[in-house]
């Protein structure tokens, strides 16, 4: 990090790791570039087709919640010492999605970034070896073998207004969370457009690659070993 004299004066300024994640997850602009590129991504054709699956997103989140009171008993049993905003922090990586686990962490409990970044991406990676037991004790192979199709085809306007009127309903709702879902309605909304085609193709590609390599090199700038070989860590 950059090094000041005892006037304040600037000695020495910072190296490329220390400019990359102030300028980059500091900032939380990596994390919403990512979800715009996600948002690109995306297609709510299914999800308009059948909005029952919404309850099916709704009840993954329960692992947020459960992951927040672990964190929470694990500080009132005297194991860790997690306070409240840690444990909101660490709860995000319950939704399975990395950069949302670091635009939350960086601004509730920037010292466990780096635990909660790792911790984050190696569950998103650990699900295609998760899964697929617990499905098949949970499924028959007949259940398995079934054909998903759309109930209905939906038209590009119901796919034009809906980011629409998500990002609206979440800034009226919850206002923090604007700026990251704002980016992803946003991507979303410039790929259903089909005006925009080719910052469309950027965003899926190029950009979102080459901003998830800086997000990477900003976050392991943050996992020295004084403060990631510890305790909270393996309690995360």
């Amino acid at each position: 990090e950059p090094i000041y004299d005892a006037a304040g004066h600037l000695e020495s300024p910072g190296g490329l790791l220390y400019y990359i994640y102030e300028a980059g997850i500091s900032t939380g602009i990596f994390p919403l570039i990512i979800f715009m590129g996600v948002g690109s991504m995306t297609d709510f054709g299914p999800l308009l087709a059948n909005p029952r699956t919404l309850f099916l997103g709704a009840a993954a989140q329960f692992g947020i919640f459960t992951t927040v009171i672990g964190a929470i008993a694990l500080t009132s049993l005297g194991l860790m010492d997690f306070s409240l905003a840690d444990a909101a922090a660490i709860g995000i990586i319950g939704g399975a999605d990395g950069p949302t686990s670091i635009f939350i962490a960086n601004r509730l409990a920037p010292e466990l970034l780096g635990a909660i970044a790792v911790a984050a991406y190696s569950y998103m990676a650990l699900v295609p070896v998760i899964q697929p037991p617990i499905m098949r004790a949970l499924t028959t192979k007949a259940e398995r073998q079934i054909v998903m199709k759309s109930t209905r085809k939906v038209n590009k306007l119901e796919k034009l207004i809906f980011p629409l009127i998500v990002i609206m309903m979440i800034v009226l709702i919850l206002p923090d969370a604007a700026p990251l879902m704002g980016s992803f309605a946003f991507g979303n909304f410039a790929k259903e457009s089909g005006v925009v085609d080719r910052l469309s193709n950027e965003m899926q590609n190029s950009l979102i690659n080459i901003v998830t390599i800086f997000l990477g090199l900003g976050v392991g700038s943050k996992l020295a070993s004084d403060s990631f070989l510890v305790a909270e860590t393996m309690g995360i």
